[in-house]
């Protein structure tokens, strides 16, 4: 009787997505009949919008209300505030695959990638821009986006790549033709408009349809600055060629055992330079440049790096780490902060950014008063720092308070995270769980 339920069930079910299906039918070739009805005015519609586009303008869905006027249609109001016509209008747009190469300062932003649900991200601010512009075609995933890399909180990037689908000049290009790159719309120009200040486009390329951001990557490289002090900059150089070449890096790394099963990565060069001097102060930065990173893999080794160059480690912490075999577990420690971190460049074949002379200028510009502006905010805590030094209590000098020295626990002797192996029996164990859970409840329905 169970088995006959079921399946009378499932006819019911059947039966009315057919009903469904036929409804949708109906009004797709009603669709289709009113959109054959307006074809003129649309297109007259997609030139003057193509053309505010070009321009650098801001366009909002007034064309499309101009559109129904008239014609007695019901508009259907879409997510971005404009109408059902309006994305017709938008869709019927010519448009091209382009790369473009993206500056960020990563004081403010929660990191890259829109998805970590915190705002503000540099991605939401990109997406932002081209939907002011109305340069995009669909939504994120019709435009087939995709980027280099995901960098984190507070990260910063001076080569930053993304690619997508963007409105063109060019009323016929071919989806595969990377040419044309003259005469078509100042992206760079028309995006450092609207973006803020702490984002700018360098420049823009047109790319196959083939191409993605972050699997046509050839290389990825990190800067990350620091200020010499006490630290042995000898040492720290003999530690870092142990980083060269492949190795898994899980315990240089903030494991994703979910999501990431190889942790296998290939470093291709490693450098420590000094970058300037200022007064009794040197800058130095770690350049490294790999194939790929793993979450969190720079910060982590530049951390152990810290540790070596303070004295607190020898260089052959770096081979104990990278045996993974004897060194089963990550030991705890605490990764280098993460503002000084640069996402420096991202290679790739044959890939070369455009920009225009007006719009190169502008962006030099705009850095140069960036420049000035924290000059200026230099010389006031500079001058607070004067006030502060040479303030008396009661006519006296202030007592000098003794900084307790903190203690160092060796790497290999600190408390451990759990291996991958380990990660990955308690995930399989919660899978299982899970589902004997649902089953339990699927019987107890059933009975009931």
């Amino acid at each position: 009787m169970a088995d006959d339920d079921t399946i009378a069930a499932l006819q019911s079910q059947l039966s009315s997505l057919q009903n469904q299906v036929k409804e949708l039918k109906i009004e797709n070739a009603k669709l289709k009949s009113r959109l054959a009805g307006c074809s003129c005015r649309n297109n007259q519609e997609v030139d003057n919008v193509s053309d505010r586009v070009e321009n650098g303008e801001s366009v909002s869905a007034e064309p499309c209300k101009q559109l129904q006027k008239g014609k007695g249609s019901r508009s259907r109001k879409g997510s971005n505030g404009g109408t059902g016509n309006y994305s017709t209008i938008m869709h019927q747009l010519p448009r091209r695959y382009v790369a473009l190469e993206v500056m960020y300062f990563g004081k403010r932003f929660y990191g890259f990638a829109s998805e970590a649900h915190m705002e503000p991200t540099v991605e939401s601010e990109l997406f932002r821009a081209f939907e002011r512009l109305r340069l995009l075609v669909g939504d994120k995933k019709e435009s087939k986006y995709s980027r280099c890399g995901r960098t984190d909180k507070g990260v910063s990037a001076v080569g930053q790549v993304i690619c997508l689908y963007l409105r063109s000049k060019f009323k016929e290009i071919k989806e595969n033709d990377s040419s044309f790159a003259e005469g078509e719309i100042d992206y760079v120009k028309i995006l450092n408009n609207v973006l803020p200040k702490d984002i700018r486009i360098l420049g823009w390329c047109p790319v196959p349809l083939d191409f993605h951001a972050r699997f046509s990557c050839l290389s990825r490289e990190y800067k990350y600055f620091f200020w010499r002090e006490n630290l042995d900059i000898s040492a720290m150089k003999i530690a870092g060629k142990k980083l060269l070449g492949e190795h898994d890096f899980r315990n240089f790394c903030k494991m994703d055992a979910s999501n990431v099963h190889n942790y296998k990565r290939c470093v291709i060069s490693f450098e420590i330079t000094q970058v300037d001097r200022f007064k009794d102060k040197e800058l130095w930065a770690v350049n490294i440049k790999g194939s790929a990173f793993l979450w969190h893999q720079v910060r982590c080794m530049v951390a152990v790096l810290f540790m070596i160059g303070r004295g607190f480690e020898s260089v052959g912490i770096i081979s104990q780490l990278l045996n993974t075999e004897s060194t089963v577990r990550k030991p705890q420690y605490t990764m280098a902060p993460e503002l000084p971190l640069v996402l420096q460049s991202c290679e790739f074949d044959r890939l070369q950014f455009i920009s225009t002379s007006d719009a190169r200028q502008a962006v030099c510009e705009h850095l140069e008063n960036e420049i000035s502006s924290l000059i200026l905010q230099a010389a006031i805590f500079r001058e607070a720092l004067r006030r502060a030094s040479s303030a008396r209590d009661g006519g006296r000098t202030p007592i000098k308070a003794t900084r307790k020295k903190a203690s160092h626990v060796s790497l290999m002797e600190r408390a451990t995270e759990p291996s991958y192996e380990e990660r990955r029996s308690k995930l399989n164990c919660g899978g299982s769980e899970m589902q004997q859970r649902l089953l339990s409840l699927s019987l107890e329905t059933k009975l009931d």
